[in-house]
């Protein structure tokens, strides 16, 4: 082995400690940003290194140069303006958008590969051939699966789940394994990948549309998951340690991930798979029927908050809706300058993607040390004055504490337990599981019917004049 050979080996384990690295960082929201630009400049690195390469090899002519370099840019461009431009409520469509992207180019690779080497098909060793079949598979699968998330987070798909024959993606399942066998037994060529690559982007499409909005979350991590993998595929095609690290790590983390959300929904990863949970956004402003309600006045809410001496803010998918969390976090601010104790309640699966409550509230500049998960903040509530539920729905239902209803066993925040609580939605609309929240009739609990956004600004003008 040369010293340049060496050196790129060294370079791409370098690469690959910072990807670790970053990946750890990311596991609490203070050092989240210093993981990702760890992890940034990693990459960074590896794509300089695999360039060199290219060009040390001489594997490239100067038009593959020029294309590549302009790949890069575009790429680059097109990434830099819609991490400016994406508002934080759009980040789990850019999140699906981007699975798509790395699916759907792990899945060209190793269609290029193969047209590559068509007239050696029959002769390339079994490892080339199987992660060939395994790569374009399971990245067709992450394209047209994420970009059918990616329209149901956005509302151009309807987010109700739609209902699809289970037969069909057992008989597309079917012929793309009998094809894969038969690719790998040195048989059917490009027709039979091509068959693969139409069967897995039919089989992604009719996956995810009979799959609720509840399950958003999961399912975005489980397509993060197959992304990574299929990466990983196209590191063995390719022969690049750095793919092949970068996607396992992926991979690796996001199927964790995916197990976690789960759980956090008391629900098993095939259940969420086989859909029918969750029916979209409830658009609905009029107030519903339901239990006994009790309803409160911005005014008598922000008189409670203002003098209470421990607050807990619980945040959902409303807030991210009504974009109101730089309100929220105001609020926060002026009861802390209050001598008020605020703290964050963030529930795993609250709003449309992993982490998603957390990258909102970090977006308005929340202090991190206010930030607490499920299992750090249910111990507070009864010592609680106050509970702000802005927006959440089922992972506040206490109905989950018992057995033989859709939210039963699912791991909820307890802010009934909490000596008041003040919930502002906009009506008594059922949230994804389709049941009434038990909370909302409970006579510790007050209702503030309003949006978001205006709930939040009208209850931060009454502290404030409270203040005066």
């Amino acid at each position: 082995m040369s010293w340049f050979d060496t050196t790129v080996h060294l370079v791409y384990l370098a690469c690959a400690t910072c990807f670790v690295v970053g990946l750890h960082l990311m596991n609490a929201p203070a050092t989240a940003r210093r993981g990702n630009r760890v992890s940034a400049a990693g990459m960074a690195v590896a794509v300089l290194v695999t360039v060199a390469v290219l060009i040390h090899d001489r594997e490239t002519t100067a038009w593959g140069a020029i294309a590549l370099a302009a790949g890069s840019v575009i790429g680059a461009v097109a990434g830099l303006v819609a991490a400016r431009r994406v508002l934080m409520t759009a980040m789990p469509q850019l999140v699906s958008l981007f699975n798509a992207v790395g699916g759907g180019a792990a899945a060209l690779i190793a269609l290029g590969d193969a047209l590559a080497h068509t007239g050696e098909l029959g002769t390339l060793p079994v490892v080339t051939t199987l992660t060939t079949v395994l790569d374009l598979a399971i990245g067709g699968v992450t394209l047209s699966g994420s970009l059918i998330a990616a329209g149901k987070l956005a509302g151009v798909i309807p987010g109700r789940p739609l209902a699809v024959p289970r037969w069909i993606n057992l008989v597309l399942g079917a012929v793309a394994v009998v094809l894969a066998t038969l690719f790998v037994a040195g048989h059917g060529g490009i027709a039979a990948l091509a068959v693969i690559a139409v069967a897995a982007l039919a089989a992604g499409v009719l996956l995810t549309l009979p799959i609720g909005g509840a399950d958003m979350p999961v399912v975005i991590s489980l397509l993060n998951a197959f992304t990574g993998t299929a990466v990983a595929m196209a590191g063995f095609i390719l022969d690049s340690s750095a793919l092949i690290i970068a996607g396992g790590l992926v991979g690796a983390a996001g199927a964790i991930l995916t197990k976690l959300m789960a759980d956090a929904m008391n629900r098993s990863i095939g259940a969420i798979l086989a859909g029918g949970y969750g029916t979209g956004d409830n658009g609905a402003i009029a107030v519903g029927a339901g239990g006994a309600t009790r309803s409160i006045t911005a005014e008598d809410a922000a008189l409670q908050l203002a003098y209470a001496n421990k607050v807990v803010i619980v945040p959902g998918y409303g807030l991210a809706a009504a974009q109101a969390q730089h309100e929220m976090v105001a609020l926060a601010r002026a009861l802390t300058e209050r001598g008020v104790s605020v703290q964050y309640g963030i529930h795993p699966v609250a709003g449309r993607m992993p982490g998603h409550m957390n990258v909102l509230l970090a977006e308005a500049d929340a202090p991190y040390e206010q930030l607490k998960d499920l299992e750090e903040i249910n111990p507070d509530f009864p010592a609680t004055d106050v509970a702000l539920v802005v927006g959440a729905n089922d992972v506040t239902n206490p109905a989950a504490r018992r057995p033989g209803n859709a939210v039963s066993g699912m791991p909820i925040l307890d802010v009934d337990r909490a000596r008041s609580v003040i919930v502002i939605k906009r009506s008594m609309g059922q949230g994804y599981a389709g049941i009434e929240n038990e909370l909302y009739s409970l006579p510790s609990t007050a209702m503030l019917f309003t949006d978001a956004k205006a709930g939040l600004a009208a209850l931060l003008a009454g502290v404030r004049e409270f203040a005066s």
